[in-house]
């Protein structure tokens, strides 16, 4: 009796360990960010610029987005940090390859990996997406980031900020996972620029201190 009393009380305290840990996890939870690990390109060998599948000049007129990642002193630029983006088409939908695997058939095809220099540095270029048919929610892009040390997580999106749909209200309710992701972009006469900086760990949940 004694035996299958201690048996229970290990076996309790194991998965209470195990919930711990996971309500512990850097960033909390994070539905899809394991797609960051779908790089076709190994990421030692992923480029700080990268050029995502719909961007194209041919009647269009893309955007391109830059910025530099800084470690959490937020002065600091964080070299060889992951960062992984995608987003609806210009309809508003995660169109997909007729092959798409894994995450993709969710993400969509219009997504891209890269890798910032030594400089913190990051620039991708794509098409303005489009807000889901029939939903409230503002345009966006999806961002996961997977810095050296840590497990993957997601940080605010980005967003317009001549989106009507991004009303003031939805602006406070805004989280600034890694700093604002509200974009203001120029048009420079053949495609719209912006930039966003990202500062890690500011304000992602049980982030370490000694970052």
């Amino acid at each position: 009796m004694k035996t299958q009393q201690v048996k229970l009380l290990v076996a309790t305290l194991f998965v209470t360990l195990i919930s711990f840990g996971q309500d512990k996890k850097v960033g909390g939870p994070c539905e899809g960010c394991e797609a960051i690990h779908e790089s076709p390109v190994p990421f030692n060998k992923l480029e700080a610029v990268v050029k995502l599948p719909d961007a194209t000049w041919d009647g269009k007129k893309p955007l391109g987005i830059n910025g530099v990642v800084y470690k959490a002193d937020g002065k600091t630029p964080a070299p060889n940090v992951i960062i992984y983006v995608y987003h609806t088409d210009q309809t508003g939908h995660y169109t997909t390859k007729a092959d798409a695997k894994g995450w993709e058939k969710r993400h969509g095809s219009i997504r891209g990996w890269m890798r910032t220099n030594e400089k913190g540095e990051y620039k991708f270029v794509t098409l303005r997406p489009a807000p889901y048919p029939g939903h409230s929610d503002p345009a966006h892009i999806h961002v996961t980031i997977k810095e050296p040390g840590l497990p993957e997580y997601y940080i605010d999106e980005y967003v317009f900020d001549d989106d009507p749909l991004l009303t003031p209200e939805k602006q406070q309710k805004l989280d600034n996972r890694g700093g604002s992701g509200i974009l203001k972009l120029k048009d420079v006469g053949n495609m719209y620029k912006t930039e966003r900086h990202i500062y890690l760990g500011k304000n992602i949940p049980n982030y370490p201190t000694s970052q």
